[in-house]
């Protein structure tokens, strides 16, 4: 047998690592990962900017995020559907788009990779994220992800590497984010709403025994979207009878 392949400590790892970002405060930088890697990433803005042209064929926008009360932009459905499931993810505090451009060497030329986005988690740690579906994830691409998700590990981020969100769970995380916002929250609604849901109840009669469903359900698909209610959103559509129940962390 050979000799073993001589493991690099992941600091050293990204020692040449780069990385460029627009501050909280407007500022460009750009400067070692190893000087950078404490900063408020889910506070940055874009780190270049979102193409839009007429005849474009992927779609841009922006997501109103609720873990950041922010604007979080998107360049196509898929995008966008990632930062909402990000957004959702009751792990997840903070959220920025194209956060930062990574910069490291590859022989005698530098490469480059922007993430599609930066998630503060609530134990104070990060993830970078970035979007593609798996069938457009060619040898170059599943090699800058690579690379990505190893500076990533240097300095205690998470990666992920998401694709196509899986039916029906994006039909119901599509639906529940039209009551994100916390204007459907009504508290007296809302109190009633543990106390019928206290044990497992069909979505629609549990709504009823509160009150008119115009005015139940909007709160009722918040507190979904809150996880102070709970069901199983991935294996069927969301309907009338889909078994909803507090969540454990609401009970008495």
């Amino acid at each position: 047998m050979g000799e073993p392949a001589e493991v690099v400590p992941a600091w050293e790892y990204a020692a040449d690592v780069h990385v460029g970002f627009v501050g909280p405060d407007g500022a460009r930088r750009l400067g070692p990962l190893a000087r950078y890697w404490g900063e408020p990433f889910e506070l940055t803005s874009p780190a270049r900017k979102f193409a839009a042209f007429k005849g474009q064929k992927n779609f841009t926008g922006d997501y109103w995020a609720v873990t950041s009360r922010s604007l979080v932009g998107y360049e196509s459905w898929v995008e966008r559907d990632a930062a909402m499931a990000l957004d959702f993810d009751p792990a997840v505090v903070a959220l920025a788009s194209q956060p930062f451009c990574l910069v490291w060497p590859d022989g005698d030329r530098d490469r480059e990779h922007t993430p599609d986005y930066f998630a503060r988690l609530a134990d104070g740690t990060g993830m970078v994220v970035d979007v593609r579906p798996q069938k457009l994830v060619d040898e170059e691409a599943a090699e800058v992800f690579a690379v990505t998700a190893r500076i990533c590990e240097s300095v205690g981020w998470q990666f992920r590497l998401v694709g196509d969100l899986d039916q029906p769970f994006r039909a119901n995380l599509r639906w529940l984010a039209r009551y994100r916002h916390p204007r459907c929250y009504r508290r007296p609604v809302a109190d009633r709403l543990r106390e019928v849901f206290c044990e497992p109840q069909m979505l629609l009669a549990g709504a009823e025994q509160v009150g008119d469903r115009l005015a139940v359900l909007p709160v009722l698909y918040h507190l979904l979207w809150q996880h102070e209610l709970t069901a199983d959103l991935v294996s069927a559509p969301l309907g009338s009878a889909t078994a909803v129940r507090l969540a454990e962390q609401g009970r008495p």
